[in-house]
């Protein structure tokens, strides 16, 4: 058991790695997102 500090540790960052991806993803999602609406508005000016 001399070894569990560097599991833990190795499980924590594994974990902190993915919840930082999962944010990114969110964020890149927000972003398309709004993206989409912006074109959405922009083509109803356009077609009238």
């Amino acid at each position: 058991m001399e070894n569990a500090g560097y599991l833990l540790a190795a499980f924590a960052i594994i974990w902190v790695i993915f919840f930082a991806y999962l944010l990114n993803l969110l964020n890149r999602q927000r972003r398309l997102k709004k993206e989409i609406d912006a074109l959405k508005n922009t083509l109803k000016e356009k077609t009238g």
